[in-house]
């Protein structure tokens, strides 16, 4: 909402204070854990510091507002964001699009990505692995020719991105908007500055600072003087090197790249986490060569992979891998295989929890037992004088809705009528299926106070499991062999 009333100056001077003073608490209970003299004190001070992260979070920056549109607006990045699609739409109605222009482009928005994925984001931003000096060079032109501002200056704000995700020192957090995380964060100032991150390597590394002091020459060349001058040169295709290779590849390596930071936090699976907003997106990782399963990569950022799939397409992995093949590039970090397949499976438990209580809110597990009365065995008999019951596993059924449904036919259900059927449901005579064992469980009626019927064989004397059956096929018309004899069978939870 846009509010004409709000002062912007003054409301982010006394947001920059309140941060600056949470961060410099922060600081001093760091400092303090490294000599709390009891683990009380250690667990005092990592509770403050959650607490504050929760409140910094919480903070919701002021409203965008239009009383002082030239401090509010960034207007080189607008004019970059707005000039490059218009120039694009232009010479797609003026220029025709030649099969090797064509083809040119798109290698050099391939070019383009690797120095923004394996360059900017995997090498720089998380040190996933070691570059040598002339990968670096590479990767440096490459990014520069991508246009989204030089190493330091995109690496620093990405770690700050997820030391921060989805609060308000995430200088594009998802939470502010679609809109916001995809480019409006660098369309107008932050209400709030990004928050603190370290970037010590950053300003050592000699390639990152030759880019950085460079940059807007680099980004001249690389980003239209070459496309323009191949084309042209080689296939004396100077309009169509300028608007198709040029402006045209630039706007689809940019919103490419912004997906990731907007689609990726709003559509897509969440297998290893759902605390923050990522997502496994597969139509942003074709585009962004692999940059889309951003639910793991959020999980295990320093991993120079972002797939682990066979399936999953991460070209920018099998380029670092091609890299370190060649000597190119050492130290791939891979995060520890157990951590990972932890993950996966407390997210697969999670949304098997959540189908399990969909089902009971919607049909129903059965009955459950502490709501069940307790029988004695003489008033089970009694009852099923009036309605056929059945007694299996402890539990009194009533079958009375499920006899002509069943597939084995009612002659086999009417056999066990007031009576314990629990061995010839468990495999004396037919082993049931799961689906059977959760049916019976919506019949349930009743519970026996001893779970089984209480039975004294007696028919011999020495040992009471010799006593010989009557002679005689079983006719379940008319009832259960005669010398049955009762078994406790395990139930199948």
């Amino acid at each position: 909402m846009i509010s004409m009333s709000y002062d912007p100056d003054a409301t982010r001077l006394q947001i920059h204070r309140c941060i600056k003073a949470s961060l410099a608490m922060r600081t001093v209970s760091s400092s303090t854990d490294g000599i709390a003299s009891t683990p009380e004190h250690a667990c005092s001070n990592g509770l403050q510091q959650h607490r504050r992260r929760r409140s910094v979070g919480a903070l919701r920056p002021p409203a965008i507002t239009l009383s002082k549109p030239r401090k509010e607006i960034r207007w080189f990045s607008l004019a970059v964001l707005l000039l490059t699609p218009m120039a694009a739409v232009y010479g797609s109605f003026t220029t025709p699009l030649t099969h090797k222009t064509c083809v040119f482009a798109m290698l050099y928005y391939i070019f383009n990505m690797l120095g923004i994925t394996a360059g900017y984001h995997r090498l720089w931003s998380h040190r996933s692995y070691s570059a040598s000096i002339p990968l670096q060079c590479f990767l440096a032109c490459a990014g520069s020719g991508a246009v989204q501002g030089s190493i330091r200056f995109w690496a620093r704000l990405h770690r700050a991105h997820h030391r921060y995700t989805d609060t308000a020192l995430d200088p594009y957090s998802a939470h502010l908007g679609f809109w916001h995380s995809h480019f409006g964060w660098m369309l107008v100032k932050p209400r709030v500055k990004p928050g603190p991150a370290e970037c010590g390597d950053l300003r050592k590394n000699r390639v990152v600072a030759w880019q950085h002091r460079w940059y807007f020459p680099l980004a001249a060349f690389w980003g239209l003087l070459i496309p323009v001058a191949f084309c042209g040169l080689v296939w004396e295709d100077w309009w169509g090197g300028w608007y198709w290779a040029g402006f045209a590849r630039l706007v689809v390596v940019h919103h490419s790249t912004f997906a990731v930071n907007s689609v990726a936090h709003w559509l897509g699976s969440t297998p290893y986490s759902d605390g923050h907003s990522p997502r496994d997106h597969l139509v942003t990782a074709l585009l962004t060569l692999g940059e889309g399963y951003h639910n793991f990569h959020h999980q295990f950022p320093s991993d120079y992979r972002n797939a682990i799939r066979w399936y999953q397409y991460d070209p920018t992995k099998w380029f670092i891998s091609c890299c370190a093949f060649f000597g190119l590039a050492s130290s791939l970090q891979r995060f520890r295989e157990s951590e990972i397949q932890k993950c996966r499976l407390t997210m697969s438990l999670k949304k098997l929890k959540y189908v399990q209580d969909e089902i009971e809110e919607k049909w129903g597990w059965g009955v459950p037992a502490e709501t069940l009365e307790i029988w004695s065995w003489e008033k089970f008999i009694e009852a099923s004088s009036s309605r056929p019951l059945m007694a299996i596993s402890g539990f009194v059924h009533d079958i009375s809705s499920f006899t002509q449904e069943h597939p084995g036919g009612e002659a086999y259900l009417k056999a066990y009528v007031a009576k314990d059927a629990t061995s010839a449901f468990y495999g004396g005579l037919y082993d049931h299926s799961d689906a059977a064992v959760n049916l019976l469980a919506t019949l349930r009626t009743a519970i026996l106070s001893h779970g089984v019927e209480i039975v004294t064989d007696t028919a011999s004397a020495e040992d009471p499991q010799d006593a010989p059956c009557s002679a005689g096929e079983e006719d379940f018309t008319t009832g259960v062999p005669p010398c049955r004899k009762l078994q406790i069978v395990q139930v199948r939870n």
